[in-house]
């Protein structure tokens, strides 16, 4: 009998720690007491440019992607949305991925390094979200293979949002219009760890950028384009830049780069996803679509315009063994940095045509903008 009271007990006891939790829970989703607004009418996050797809297919930066990243689910795009702009998705309801990858700055940051839970500063500059569909990894380390998992670590990251899955999924069960979406996105209202990657992966591969001042001119041979704009494009592809962003698509590579910048002891790159020394120092190399809207720039946000770092890679490149080879006078890895001898003028040229990257429609396309009340 005495067992069985105390089992007796114990079970009650049990039963109002769950009740408790769940209330927590409840408490914890009102927390942050609004909700979205999307349009009646589903938003169509699919289209790229006909234009352009067949320059993706023939350029050599989409060989070995699959093609499956070329399809994007509207509904699980549409959720995605709202969970990106969600602050429920940190521990303390004050930090979502948007916080520190603003629309208005082609989804990176101005500040050097984003402010997270509590305050506490990102340990690389947040880079713009824009064509990720063609990549290939993630993260300025390149450690990540899938956007699936890369989305998922900021929630996690203790300096970022710091706050397991598994409790964002218990958070936002209580939140009746998150089934809602969920059910239109997966033909099922359960809340998973699954669905929400999944659902944010694809909203950041909806996230595409080719209607730039340099996109408008590309048909009629550039002639919206000003004289310091065009002597800056033959700039551009005349002096090594596009060797490294080397797609007229995507201004980007999927392989990463050492290139040349003087590194903190701790600035291993991709060395940390491989384990290979002569890995050491290389970090992704970014898109310069949008580039003029995404100061300050590379991975520490160490130059604060585009007039540095076109003065760097004129002037400034340092010698590691690892240095790129298109960054060296003799070609080879590890060689000596090479020197562009680029007048101010050709400076100021180059900087001008890095500005008709920018894409004025992502910035303020609704498709893309916060859906909760500011």
């Amino acid at each position: 009998m005495v067992h069985y009271i105390a089992a007796l007990l114990s079970m009650l006891l049990l039963f109002a720690s769950c009740q408790e939790n769940a209330k927590d829970l409840q408490t914890i989703a009102e927390a942050v007491p609004y909700e979205w607004t999307l349009p009646e009418e589903i938003i169509d996050y699919s289209i790229i440019p006909p234009d352009v797809m067949p320059q993706l297919f023939a350029n050599t930066f989409f060989n070995g992607n699959m093609l499956s990243t070329y399809s994007v689910s509207n509904e699980k795009a549409t959720l995605g949305r709202v969970l990106f702009y969600d602050k429920r998705l940190s521990r303390d309801n004050t930090v979502s991925c948007a916080s520190c990858h603003l629309q208005e700055h082609a989804f990176a940051t101005q500040d050097q390094f984003s402010a997270g839970i509590d305050g506490q500063l990102t340990p690389k500059n947040s880079m713009s979200l824009v064509n990720l569909r063609w990549s290939r990894r993630f993260f300025w380390d390149q450690r990540e293979l899938r956007l699936e998992e890369q989305v998922l670590q900021p929630i996690a990251h203790p300096e970022e949002m710091d706050q397991d899955v598994s409790e964002v999924v218990l958070e936002l069960g209580q939140i009746e219009a998150y089934g809602s979406l969920f059910e239109a996105a997966y033909d099922d209202p359960t809340i998973t760890a699954e669905g929400i990657a999944e659902a944010l992966a694809s909203f950041l591969r909806a996230l595409v950028s080719f209607d730039s001042k340099y996109d408008q001119g590309r048909p009629d041979g550039f002639s919206n384009f000003t004289e310091s704009e065009e002597r800056g494009r033959v700039l551009f592809f005349n002096n090594r830049c596009n060797q490294c962003h080397t797609s007229e698509s995507f201004f980007a590579s999927n392989e990463p780069t050492h290139n040349g910048l003087a590194l903190a002891p701790g600035d291993d790159g991709f060395f940390i996803a491989t384990g290979n020394a002569k890995d050491i120092g290389k970090f992704k190399t970014v898109t310069l679509r949008n580039i003029g809207l995404t100061p300050p720039y590379m991975h520490d946000g160490r130059f604060e315009n585009l007039h540095e770092v076109v003065r760097f890679y004129n002037e400034g490149i340092q010698a590691h063994p690892n240095l790129d080879d298109r960054l060296t006078e003799e070609l080879e890895i590890g060689g000596t940095p090479v020197r562009l001898g680029l007048s101010d003028q050709d400076i100021d040229d180059l900087v001008a045509f890095l500005h008709t990257l920018s894409d004025e429609g992502l910035v303020q396309s609704e498709k893309y903008a916060n859906p909760f009340p500011h």
